[in-house]
């Protein structure tokens, strides 16, 4: 692989199609950076593999993406972050961010009681990745963890304000509205689709962090302070590859995304 250079892409990576809020948070923070997207979608979901399985699936993908030069690895995928995200470290020549890490950081950084909720799948809470995640920044902080199985595939399905979703939102959070929480994490990729909603649901009572956002910050700083911010102010150029493509996978995608999905390239790892 070559030296990093600014004008390399980053490279953004997901079991699924959920990492493309991700990259939507990245084109909006970083309009003038390449990015390449690559969804692992035959092999999705990863959150009922074995640690072992998990590892190394993950460390294809970012073999793949390295191979393409990127500049950057971001790890979209909360369980490929929580069980495989030191191991990708280890091996990569080139930073390396993940979602959990940049959550935690942005809810150390602003929670004022020191109670903090996060919500996610329940392989990702179960993991306690976010929690130990928080308690490496401050040991001090509380953090209570509620698993939401059913927010993906209401997600998918496209009811991200639909009253079926906002009752079982209202079910999810209503142990967590009884915690000394002041701040709320969105531990799942999927989630941002459901931050309008969310945040009718909790009213004033909390700060909603997104993951996504978060790390479109965190990768804003580093490739400032690594002078690998690209100079280059014309049109970026956006590639997607995927290991299959689902019928829904455009609709979907572009859901995710905001805009036009574009050219989706199939590959085999």
């Amino acid at each position: 692989m070559q030296n990093a250079q600014p004008s390399h892409a980053i490279g953004v990576f997901d079991s699924g199609v959920g990492g493309l809020t991700v990259v939507r948070a990245l084109m909006d923070r970083l309009p003038f950076e390449n990015i390449i997207y690559f969804g692992d979608t035959a092999r999705v979901p990863y959150g009922v593999k074995s640690v072992a399985t998990i590892e190394h699936f993950t460390q294809q993908i970012a073999d793949f993406l390295r191979e393409q030069n990127v500049k950057m690895l971001i790890i979209a995928c909360n369980t490929m972050a929580a069980v495989a995200a030191d191991k990708v470290r280890e091996a990569s020549p080139v930073p390396v961010l993940d979602v959990i890490e940049a959550g935690a950081r942005e809810a150390a950084k602003r929670t004022k009681s020191g109670g903090i909720g996060v919500i996610g799948t329940p392989t990702t809470i179960n993991s306690n990745a976010y929690a130990r995640a928080i308690h490496t920044l401050e040991p001090k902080y509380r953090v209570y963890s509620q698993a939401c199985p059913l927010f993906v595939p209401l997600v998918e399905e496209g009811w991200v304000d639909h009253p079926v979703t906002r009752m079982v939102a209202q079910e999810y959070l209503r142990p967590v509205f009884v915690e000394s929480i002041d701040t709320l994490v969105l531990g799942c990729t999927h989630y941002p689709l459901l931050k309008p909603m969310l945040l009718d649901v909790t009213g004033s009572r909390m700060e909603l962090v997104d993951s996504a956002l978060a790390i479109a910050d965190q990768a804003a700083d580093l490739l400032a302070e690594q002078g690998l911010a690209n100079p280059h102010r014309g049109r970026p150029d956006y590639r997607c590859y995927v290991t299959d493509v689902p019928v829904k996978f455009q609709t979907i995608g572009e859901r995710f995304l905001g805009r036009s999905l574009g050219k989706v390239e199939l590959v085999s790892l």
